[in-house]
């Protein structure tokens, strides 16, 4: 057992700390305390670089996901619309999230102008501000090389480099709980309320990005900050309770504040099944994504056709595997042995803080994504990766170090093992997709050449007491480990993506998705938008689908893709299930729009999004993202016709879904079909008694 240095003194940061010269500060900036290793400060800028140049490389292949790309530009055309989170600028309906990431993402379109690389340019600053963030915390208490070995795990996390080329919430998801997990930190070792504080505001914004995902870290934040905080039992328990209500202030005051606003002067709330934030959180994005079943739209099934069949397995399937399970065998036996080696550390070890902070970071991710029953994507788990990654490089340093130094005979083979286990672990995954290129077959080969140099050589080092082959298998270990993803994140990079359901690397079979393909579809009449042209569409875009936005003129694009079909050129799910939206009826339905404030109502976001898009005008979406939102009633359609709000609808020629057969009845008897569009009528105010 190696022998633990005593604790270090209390970090002093009160306000009278002298501050730094500018030109000081600047200097330290680019090459770091004085404290650190040469190598260190230049290691950071370059695995910053290599962060960006893997989120930013070619984002005019980007298409994002088209349903919030919707959003974020009809936030440019209304502040109620920006403020509510609406999929229209007419504020009809929101999407089914809160608004936090369409913010910011509103705000750099708003500065910049609406566009792919407007849109995508705050993923990016936060993907590359999680990696810089995550050097810090672990750097911090376990020194420069933990911290840098964290920082490149992190970059190369196969899925985060998907996600963050896409304009789903969930990097600014993981870049506010990571800042919530700074702040932590600062509040365990200085003992100090405000810093908890801030990170209950911190995690309270990550709520209002993605709601119930931004709390899974909860428990591990309470329980390390009241074991090992520098403060009395009385005190650390009277912070966490002021924190706790900050957590709830910032988690709940854009909650209330919309459902105290009369539903009459607001969108629907998309996804609820009574018109109400609250119930969002609770039913779609709250207990049943965990058991599979939503009071919004009844059950979500076992996630299957996403990231694979509920269980502890989950994350080693051939669909999730390559995304992110390559460093969790190392990472389990990082987060074992570091606990065991900081077993006899005092409780407010800021060492053992950490590791139970990122242990319960990763163990508390793993198991709600490998449990859930209800919708699962794969992206998710990017919030999973600063817990692998930080373990990857907390591990490598203490297992390193318990291995040149410790008197026990045991630690001489655990980081070998550990460096084994992973290795196999690489060149099985990498063996799943050896015929889909040449870049995987090296990978496989450099992994397993790379971890048999690194075990070798770290057991003939050690029991010759050879230091230099020690240090060079070292090096050999983090080559193995990382081999494998960086050949996925590179495909992730310099391939074009799913946008509703990014993945990384070929595909592997089943719905997870892949480069350039469409996998990550939703189950057959589910829809989505920005899909292919199937009721089976996706949450986003596919492939056949121009960008979403390579303009920056503040207009949405238009056209067609690839394949010649319009953007919105598919069918519509849900109640306009039978009908196909064109161009040419995009074209028709503008022409004669006669002054109304939505171009026309159809059943489904996916199709609302899709028009909103390639027309720039707000467009009705009746029934929300799966069709069966209470949206649209008929007393309301027909007081937006009577007003001269609304005259198109699309209807299928079956009536749709049975929630919206009253609807889709009173239309075809009141309305004037329009002959050359299949289900589309037109309705004005004399159509209504």
């Amino acid at each position: 057992m190696t022998t633990l240095a005593p604790p270090p003194a209390p970090v002093q940061e009160g306000r009278h700390r002298a501050s730094a010269p500018p030109v000081s500060r600047a200097r330290r900036l680019l090459t770091g305390s004085s404290d650190d290793p040469r190598w260190a400060r230049p290691a950071l800028w370059a695995i910053l670089v290599l962060a960006v140049a893997l989120y930013a490389w070619n984002l005019s292949s980007v298409t994002g996901n088209t349903f919030y790309d919707a959003a974020v530009y009809s936030g440019t055309k209304s502040w109620k619309a920006f403020f509510f989170g609406a999929l229209d600028s007419g504020s009809f309906i929101t999407v089914d999230k809160p608004p936090f990431a369409l913010w910011v993402m509103g705000l750099s379109a708003r500065v910049f102008g609406y566009g792919t690389w407007q849109l995508l340019l705050p993923m990016v600053a936060v993907g590359t501000g999680s990696v810089a963030l995550l050097y810090r915390m672990v750097k911090r208490d376990f020194g420069a090389v933990a911290g840098t070995i964290a920082a490149l795990a992190l970059t190369l996390t196969p899925i985060t480099v998907a996600i963050t080329r896409d304009t789903n919430p969930d990097p600014v998801l993981v870049f506010l709980m990571l800042l919530g997990a700074a702040t932590l930190m600062k509040a365990v070792r200085t003992g100090r309320l405000m810093p908890l504080v801030w990170s209950g505001v911190a995690i309270g914004f990550a709520f209002n990005t993605k709601m119930m995902q931004a709390y899974v870290v909860l428990p591990a934040f309470f329980l390390v900050y009241l074991w090992a905080a520098r403060t009395g039992l009385g005190r650390r328990i009277r912070n966490l309770a002021v924190a706790t209500v900050a957590l709830v202030v910032s988690s709940a005051w854009w909650m209330v504040v919309v459902d105290l606003i009369p539903a009459s002067s607001r969108p629907y709330i998309g996804g609820s099944t009574d018109n109400t934030v609250w119930d969002l959180v609770i039913g779609y994005n709250g207990f049943g994504r965990i058991f599979g079943a939503s009071s919004s739209v009844g059950s979500q099934g076992n996630g299957a056709s996403f990231g694979g069949e509920a269980g502890l397995y989950r994350m080693f399937n051939s669909i999730m595997g390559g995304q992110i399970s390559w460093l969790i065998p190392f990472a389990l036996v990082a987060l074992i042995g570091g606990l065991v080696l900081r077993g006899r550390a005092p409780r407010t070890d800021a060492k053992r803080a950490a590791l139970l902070l990122w242990g319960g970071w990763f163990v508390l991710h793993y198991l709600t994504f490998a449990l859930a029953e209800g919708t699962f994507h794969p992206y998710y788990v990017t919030a999973m990766a600063p817990g692998i990654a930080a373990l990857a490089g907390i591990g490598g340093v203490q297992l390193y170090q318990a291995f040149k130094e410790g008197a026990a005979a045991k630690w001489a083979w655990v980081l070998p093992a550990a460096i084994a286990v992973s290795t196999v672990w690489a060149v099985v995954l990498l063996q799943r997709v050896s015929g889909s290129g040449t870049v995987y077959t090296v990978a496989e080969v450099v992994a397993g050449v790379a971890g048999a140099v690194a075990v070798t050589g770290l057991l003939l080092g050690r029991f010759t007491k050879r230091q230099r082959l020690t240090g060079i298998a070292a090096l050999a270990a983090v080559v193995a480990l990382l081999a494998g993803p960086a050949a996925y994140s590179a495909s992730a990079a310099t391939s074009s993506t799913n946008g509703t359901n990014p993945t990384a690397g070929p595909s592997t079979g089943g719905m997870g998705g892949g480069m350039g393909g469409g996998g990550g579809q939703r189950p057959s009449g589910s829809g989505g938008p920005g899909g292919t042209s199937s009721t089976s569409g996706t949450k986003g875009s596919t492939s056949g689908s121009t960008d979403s936005g390579t303009q920056s003129t503040g207009e949405p694009p238009s056209g067609t893709g690839s394949t010649g079909e319009s953007r919105s050129g598919r069918t519509a799910g849900g109640m306009g299930g039978g009908s196909q939206v064109s161009s040419a009826m995009i074209t028709y339905l503008k022409k004669n729009q006669d002054g109304a404030t939505w171009l026309v109502a159809v059943a489904t976001d996916q199709t609302a999004s899709s028009i909103i898009l390639e027309s720039g005008q707000p467009v009705i979406s009746m029934g929300g993202w799966s069709g069966s939102d209470n949206a649209m009633t008929l007393a309301k359609l027909k007081a937006l016709v009577k007003s001269g709000k609304l005259h198109y609808i699309v209807v299928s020629s079956d009536g749709g879904q049975s929630t919206n057969s009253e609807i889709s009845t009173w239309v075809k008897k009141n309305g004037t079909a329009v002959s050359a569009y299949s289900g589309l009528y037109r309705l004005d105010a004399s159509d209504v008694s």
